[in-house]
């Protein structure tokens, strides 16, 4: 053998023996990989788990914070990004809940759970051909499962109810409530009925006083009375502005409450402490009289009832749930359809679109659901303009006026609920200095002391149905102010307790499945 031969042999060799030690690195490395990423599973599983555990004790921040650390450590499972659709959806972020649940499809087409959560989303959203698809999906896969096709069909049993109405919608002269419903005004009153009457179509403090202790009882006002007061209604509040102003005069007291949702009990509650509305005792409501809450109905009538009694000391501004999609999925039409009939679930929708979208107090406070907007520059004259005898828009001035969440950090962002914005203390420092107001108020929002004041004193959130849907364990609160002082002072209170009848009872079946 030549010496080049044996050079070439012995580089072969070393290199041989080169080799094994590397492919036995490769191999310690891969196992290594392996075994951190089972720790890192074996982590993610205990963080899901004290997810979970927080999601049956109401703790849906928290719950969020666990799923999104198990996220964290291993994002290939579709299961984490589900369950954390399910609290997004308790908490109403919609927008939030949809992502997840696209990417627990994404992450496992094969978890059908997935699908559910982005159906429920979907249809959270009023978007209902695209939860169909989800729920057919489901349905084809599970041929045999009763439950996957009930779901499909209540789904398109909505799809095709929504087609139908478009299909005979028709543009036409709009007609008040007494030229629509005629017939209505001579509805007999049977001689068992004991329970409170208008006077000459009045309403009365004494009407007043009764219609809620009726209430309280658990009784019903006649249908006859109740259409008369949506009649009367109507015709007050197509005259009114989209923006109305009040006026508080010095040293004396004004009220804003914010979300109602049916919790009658409550609303009882908070006349008791501060007092029932009068011309000395003037209120503003914030929206959201209705849904969730299972005696929106005694909610409606008493809010309207005082209207109608103090029409320039008690106001009212419409909420993202004063709306056909809102109350169709949760609860008021339903409701109103089991106390009432289909007919006055009808006339509400056509009330609600005559709700004024804000209000502004003394010049110096913008009161409104929602929040800000997506564009500068609004001025309050651009408010005064919005034509608001519609169905809520998904974009522009009203949708953001009834949808919109304030953010902490500056700028703008997307909305956490599908619909409207997140606008930051810049955007309603900037809105308050060219409008020349001194901050704002809205609701929209569950918060743990009834309210919560952000961006610099700025932007002031007030809710006031404590204990939201019995499961939340907040407080409610309202806001008072006088007029030459518009210092907010602000009182929480507790949930009282109420007949047994659970939140979203009336509510469609699949909103109940869903959740």
């Amino acid at each position: 053998m030549s010496s080049s031969e044996l050079e070439i042999q012995q580089k072969f060799s070393d290199n041989q023996q080169e080799q094994v030690p590397n492919a036995e690195i490769n191999a310690i490395n891969h196992d290594s990989t392996a075994e951190a990423g089972q720790q890192d599973f074996a982590a993610a599983e205990q963080y899901k788990n004290k997810g979970n555990d927080l999601l049956k004790t109401k703790e849906f921040s928290k719950a969020i914070d666990m799923y999104s650390k198990a996220i964290e450590l291993y994002p290939n499972s579709a299961i984490y990004y589900a369950n954390r659709a399910l609290a997004h959806l308790r908490q109403e972020s919609f927008g939030l809940a949809l992502q997840d649940g696209v990417s627990a499809v994404k992450t496992d087409p094969s978890y059908l759970k997935g699908y559910y959560r982005r159906a429920a989303a979907h249809m959270s959203l009023g978007k209902f051909k695209q939860a169909l698809s989800d729920f057919e999906y489901v349905a084809k896969c599970r041929p045999n499962d009763k439950d996957a096709k009930l779901k499909f069909t209540e789904c398109s049993k909505i799809v095709k109810m929504r087609a139908f109405e478009r299909a005979i919608a028709v543009d036409k002269p709009e007609k008040t409530l007494s030229e629509m419903y005629s017939d209505m005004e001579n509805i007999t009153i049977e001689d068992d009925y004991k329970g409170p009457q208008l006077e000459d179509d009045k309403v009365t403090l004494q009407f007043m006083k009764d219609l809620m202790e009726h209430y309280k009882a658990q009784k019903r006002l006649h249908r006859k009375f109740a259409y008369k007061i949506l009649r009367n209604i109507d015709e007050y509040m197509r005259e009114q502005p989209s923006l109305v102003d009040i006026n508080v005069p010095d040293d004396e007291k004004f009220t804003i409450c914010g979300d109602i949702h049916g919790q009658f009990y409550d609303l009882m509650n908070i006349f008791d402490i501060n007092g029932l509305p009068s011309e000395k005792n003037p209120y503003l409501f914030n929206g959201d009289f209705v849904d969730r809450g299972s005696f929106s109905v005694e909610c409606i009538f008493t809010l309207f009832g005082f209207k109608l009694l103090y029409p320039n000391h008690f106001f009212l501004s419409r909420g993202n749930h004063e709306s056909i999609n809102m109350n169709q999925m949760y609860g008021f039409t339903g409701e109103v359809t089991a106390k009432y009939n289909n007919t006055m679930a009808n006339i509400f929708t056509q009330v609600f679109n005559w709700l004024p979208l804000c209000h502004c107090i003394n010049q110096k406070i913008l009161v409104m659901h929602g929040g800000l907007f997506s564009s500068d520059n609004v001025t309050l004259d651009n408010i005064r303009r919005i034509e608001r005898n519609c169905q809520p828009p998904e974009e522009g001035l009203m949708c953001e006026l009834l949808w919109s969440d304030p953010q902490q950090w500056m700028g703008r962002g997307p909305s956490k609920r599908g619909v409207g914005i997140q606008f930051g203390p810049d955007v309603t420092e900037a809105f308050c200095n060219l409008n020349k107001l001194d901050y704002i108020i809205r609701s929209h929002e569950v918060k743990d002391m009834g309210y919560e004041v952000a961006h610099n004193g700025q932007c002031i959130t007030v809710f006031s149905a404590p204990n939201y849907c019995d499961t939340m364990g907040n407080m409610g609160a309202f806001i008072t102010i006088t007029g030459n002082n518009l210092k907010p002072n602000y009182r929480s209170f507790e949930a009282v307790p109420h007949p047994d009848v659970k939140p979203m009872a009336y509510a469609n079946s699949l909103m109940n499945w869903l959740a």
